[in-house]
């Protein structure tokens, strides 16, 4: 650490240099890895950079140049992030963007090719930026065109999918349960007032 402070590369004069290149840096990253995980910090670094070089270029310099990156930095961070929630730039606004593969699970959608225990594809409603996904069924097969929830994500290279013909989630078996009880709930009002009214004739 001394000798990169003696050689020169930590001196607040090199800072504008230094957060430039590590918002290019992200920014690149961001292609490779695209979600807005690196863009926000990347447009920060590069607007502070940029504004570094500005300010050193006028004679500003030293501790009080360190201190005005660091704000500048804050400043440009700031507007970005508002920036790319209000801009909507990647699309989907107002709902959570896929972040991981266990987010796909119960995510539903349609066949477009169809579906075996051994392949296929389905396009996903709100499956981020390529919504086609290659697909299996749990068993059986699964037509062009149906409807489809996601049963288990995969990894979420190959996705697992069922019918929404047969998936029967919690409420649904509460709300067949509850039919259940009230049927028989009826039937056993109607043996009741038919015993009450065996014995009336009596």
């Amino acid at each position: 650490m001394n000798a990169l402070a003696q050689s020169g590369l930590l001196s607040p004069d090199t800072l504008p240099l230094l957060l430039l290149t590590a918002g290019l840096l992200l920014s690149m990253a961001e292609a490779l890895a695209p979600g807005a995980n690196f863009i926000v910090v990347g447009i920060a670094l590069i607007g502070a950079g940029l504004s570094g070089l500005v300010l050193s270029s006028l004679g500003v310099a030293g501790v009080l140049l360190t201190l005005l990156m660091a704000f500048l930095t804050l400043a440009f961070g700031a507007a970005a992030f508002y920036g790319y929630h209000e801009f909507d730039l990647y699309g989907g606004k107002g709902q959570q963007q896929t972040s991981d593969s266990d987010s796909l699970k119960g995510k539903t959608g349609t066949v477009t090719e169809r579906v075996t225990p051994t392949g296929g594809e389905v396009k996903l409603t709100g499956g981020g930026f390529s919504p086609h996904y290659s697909a299996r069924s749990i068993d059986g097969e699964i037509d062009e065109g149906e409807e489809v929830m996601v049963v288990d994500p995969g990894g979420g290279n190959v996705v697992t999918v069922e019918s929404m013909g047969y998936v029967e989630d919690d409420i649904d078996r509460e709300l067949a349960a509850d039919r259940a009880r009230k049927a028989a709930a009826s039937e056993a009002e109607e043996t009741d007032a038919d015993a009450e009214t065996e014995l009336d004739r009596e």
